[in-house]
């Protein structure tokens, strides 16, 4: 693409299977690049040792990313035990420590102990920020820091897979929970050490990886080709009731006034739609039944 070619606006929601090796923000820049897009942003951080499902929005969709990046999120990991890493993963320093020897019922016995809402210390080698300032810059600095425990919540975990000194799991968690973690805890309840030597992201909320799209398949496709591959901005806010509104509402709406619904609801936020379908944005219900507008699309290009 020739540098001076202009930028276009596109607006949308694309599922991209990360590769190895790219980090969230190289990833990002590159769809964007092939796009041609004025303006994206991803959802989700994936570390470039972790490949997966990372959603990269375009345009009006960037206003509604963090309804996306709160959804629970499932992940198959690998983990190597024996070992321990510096990082607790592959680009970390390791020591080789004991085995303990443990049978199928034992590891899903620890692996239940971890269903349900714990606490967990995210790693040094994150880039979680403590005084603004990521924790993996004071981790190569040697300086050691009080990391706050962080509420977590894993909803499911099983084996998939076990091997000599390896098992592999499935993961499904809260926002925040870092798997590097868990794999390290899951190997000491087991009575040795471990670290990730794999992780790929398979689902956030609904949107499976089975439906993204690898990067040589998009940089084989033609723009139109390209554009079809974009879900619709709602995409991010389907986990939200609809309320579909009358044209004159439409107007209260955009002119930043709210709307007295007839009927008593239930739920506080809701996606608005037209009567044609075309979504508006999301809104909020006031103890009154009021509905005012959360944020709004500009265009009716979704």
């Amino acid at each position: 693409m020739d540098k001076n070619e202009k930028k276009l606006e596109i607006n949308g929601l694309l599922l991209f299977d990360k590769p190895l090796g790219f980090s969230s923000n190289q990833a990002l820049s590159k769809i964007k690049w092939i796009f041609s897009a004025k303006k994206a942003g991803h959802t989700g951080t994936l570390d470039p040792l972790a490949t997966g499902l990372l959603p990269i929005c375009f345009g009006e969709a960037t206003k509604f990313s963090s309804h996306l990046l709160n959804s629970e999120k499932t992940y198959e990991a690998s983990i190597k035990l024996g070992w321990k890493s510096s990082t607790g993963d592959a680009e970390g320093k390791l020591i080789k420590s004991k085995t303990n020897s443990f049978t199928l019922e034992n590891l899903q016995d620890v692996l239940d102990s971890f269903i349900g809402i714990s606490y967990q210390t995210p790693p040094m080698f994150s880039a979680l920020k403590h005084k603004g300032k990521p924790l993996y810059k004071f981790a190569r600095e040697g300086v050691k820091v009080k990391i706050q425990e962080r509420k977590i919540n894993v909803s499911k975990l099983i084996l998939l897979k076990k091997e000599k000194n390896m098992i592999k799991i499935e993961v499904t968690c809260s926002k925040g929970t870092y798997i590097r973690t868990l794999g390290e805890n899951i190997a000491e309840k087991l009575g040795t050490n471990g670290y990730l030597i794999d992780l790929r992201r398979t689902k956030i909320g609904d949107l499976s990886v089975q439906n993204a799209f690898a990067l040589d398949k998009i940089e084989n496709l033609t723009p139109t080709e390209r554009k079809a591959c974009l879900r619709p901005t709602e995409t991010l806010v389907k986990r939200y009731p609809e309320i579909i509104l009358s044209d004159t509402q439409v107007k209260h709406i955009k002119n930043g006034q709210s709307v007295k619904l007839l009927s008593k609801i239930d739920a506080q936020i809701y996606a608005l739609f037209t009567e044609s379908k075309v979504f508006l944005g999301i809104g909020q219900i006031d103890n009154d039944y009021s509905l005012k507008a959360v944020r709004l699309i500009s265009t009716n290009i979704n």
